[in-house]
């Protein structure tokens, strides 16, 4: 005759019993999305939990079984198992047996095809290559493999390849002083107004040459008007003569 396991017995040993391995394995650190150091998403291998024979177990025994699957795979956020756990947890003990020999496994590979999917959204490309080898396999060993370890040594090196910041910032240094720099030289090439200065000067320093040519115009009239005068005095020589040989 089987024997009946009261259920508060039941969910208190299904919380408890996978807890211990998951905080233990918790304390391993890793790069998020962002590259920022977080503890890891540990996935359990739910398939450590089925540890008696279903088909002999008692329906309480089926019972803790279920209890210990749902308690292990409520933080993961996935679709498919969950809520069939659930279901069948609320359904009759057969049901329920008929579920964990078969479906359960099912369930479980489809939540972690998810899980690996939502890992490539915005991803590197070690991390891409990982997660598409992890879905190319389809089984729960390479899901799991790559949820809690590969995916984590991938991020190390897609987030090792990513450029630093000081890198982002020598080349707004750099433009910030070439600029600075062209329009000085050009400030101080801008003096070549002293050639124009040297084209105004002759008005004062040259006056010596204009006084000069002033002086030359004036030379010229003096002697235009001797060489004048000389011809009218030529002039009137020769009237003088002419009548005093007359």
């Amino acid at each position: 005759m089987r024997r009946g396991i009261p259920a508060g017995v039941l969910i208190a040993l299904a919380l408890l019993v996978p807890a211990a391995p998951a905080a233990a394995q918790a304390e391993t650190p890793g790069l998020n999305a962002a590259c920022q150091t977080v503890e890891r998403k540990l996935y359990k291998d739910i398939r450590e939990l089925v540890t008696i024979d279903l088909d002999t177990a008692t329906d309480g025994e089926v019972q803790l079984v279920g209890n210990q699957i749902m308690a292990a795979v409520r933080t993961d956020e996935l679709p498919v198992l969950l809520p069939a756990i659930q279901k069948h947890l609320d359904g009759t003990a057969e049901d329920l047996r008929a579920f964990l020999k078969k479906g359960v496994y099912s369930a479980r590979t489809a939540d972690l095809r998810i899980a690996v999917g939502r890992t490539m959204t915005d991803a590197g490309a070690n991390v891409q290559a990982a997660a598409q080898k992890a879905l190319n396999s389809g089984t729960i060993n390479a899901s799991l493999a790559y949820l809690n370890e590969e995916l984590y040594a991938a991020r190390a090196l897609d987030c090792a390849s990513q450029p630093t910041p000081s890198a982002s910032v020598n080349p707004s240094a750099t433009s910030s002083v070439t600029p600075s720099v062209t329009p000085s030289a050009t400030t101080t090439a801008a003096p070549v107004p002293t050639a124009s200065a040297s084209t105004d000067a002759p008005s004062g320093e040259g006056g010596g040459l204009a006084v000069t040519g002033a002086d030359i115009g004036t030379v010229a009239g003096a002697g235009g008007a001797l060489l004048l005068l000389g011809g009218v005095g030529y002039v009137i020589g020769r009237r003088r003569r002419s009548r005093f040989v007359a």
